[in-house]
């Protein structure tokens, strides 16, 4: 199976919450959450071109500054999109450094950043690397409810949190997923190349079937041919993240709402069930909880993180209660109904 992102924790289950999601087939990379970066190679994080930040608490930013400094002499542009009031607090973070050596001449970087109010992206801003990083007044763009980023192979949906202040939670959703027949290709005297690639995407743009795509300087073939013979489509993958939400029942609905039969969910278990006193004042999910919600979203992989350090010395108790949860009872402590689904697996 080949899925269009690689997504995986940068740092350990007890470290700073921050997904990496490498593009196979492209050198781009998108981030949930900006943590602790410094596990990522340099290498690896210029390639990131979007991240995507729940809220702005310590450990969920703390990797901007590198992050930052490494794009400062690139070229493309970095976007970051956050909760309300998101924008704002990047210019501070920004103007807090002196930029008197950046004039006409330098590597006219630019840094955008937006608000997403867990229904549309509602303000933009843009920062220059040859304006001295002066905020410029942006325009967002429009996208569906509910959706904080879109392009032609994928979406990022989303939604906010409670967690005494709004925390976003996020999907990447892809369009569509297309794998190619090798054996058909040579079939059809075809030998791979990036022509594959402009024919995936065509077909994630819904091009009709007698679309021409150009296999080499003298040969095109229609894309209905080469869906009918070599391409074999199916609905792309989900890969959601949540974390920094208070156990009740409105979040718990929203959650459920977006990671619905998600092929992998990154979710936070913070503390036990038996610890749910200490989950509820600081506005976070037991694994218990994660465990369960991922059960009745008919989730196949779930991969808690954002463990309480309060258990480094028993380290293993929160996944295994979420594992419990996920893949043995039928009702979680409350009393909801836990839905068996396909094929589970729990990291």
């Amino acid at each position: 199976m080949s899925w269009l992102v690689q997504p995986r924790l940068v740092n350990e289950p007890f470290g700073d919450p921050c997904v990496y999601l490498d593009f196979r087939f492209g050198r781009r990379a998108i981030l949930f959450d900006l943590g602790d970066v410094s596990p990522l190679s340099s290498r690896e994080l210029l390639r990131v071109s979007h991240v995507f930040v729940s809220h702005t608490h310590v450990d969920h930013i703390a990797g901007f500054d590198r992050l930052f400094r490494l794009c400062l002499h690139r070229p493309s542009p970095l976007v970051l999109i956050g909760p309300p009031g998101f924008a704002d607090r990047i210019e501070h973070r920004i103007r807090s450094f002196t930029w008197n050596l950046l004039d006409e001449n330098s590597i006219d970087f630019c840094l955008r950043a937006m608000d997403f109010d867990g229904h549309r992206l509602v303000t933009a801003a843009e920062f220059h690397a040859r304006e001295a990083f002066a905020r410029r007044a942006a325009r967002p763009p429009e996208f569906p409810e509910g959706v904080a980023w879109a392009e032609a192979d994928f979406t990022i949906d989303s939604v906010a949190l409670d967690h005494g202040i709004p925390s976003l939670a996020f999907a990447l959703k892809e369009v569509m997923q297309v794998n190619v027949w090798r054996g058909a290709l040579a079939q059809m005297g075809l030998s791979p190349g990036p022509w594959l690639n402009e024919a995936k995407g065509a077909v994630r743009r819904g091009r009709p079937d007698d679309h021409p795509i150009t296999v080499s300087n003298n040969e095109s073939i229609s894309l209905g041919e080469l869906k009918l013979r070599a391409l074999r489509l199916a609905p792309g993958q989900v890969v959601a993240y949540v974390t920094d939400a208070a156990p009740h029942a409105e979040n718990r609905d929203r959650i459920l709402r977006l990671i619905d039969r998600a092929d992998q969910l990154f979710i936070e278990a913070v503390f036990l069930e038996r610890d749910r006193h200490l989950a509820e004042a600081s506005r976070h999910l037991t694994a218990w909880e994660a465990g369960a919600i991922a059960r009745e979203a008919g989730v196949r992989h779930v991969t808690p993180f954002h463990h309480s350090a309060r258990y480094l010395a028993e380290p293993d108790v929160l996944r295994q209660e979420l594992i419990e949860s996920f893949s043995a009872g039928e009702l979680d402590p409350s009393g909801h109904v836990i839905c068996h689904g396909a094929e589970k697996t729990a990291s």
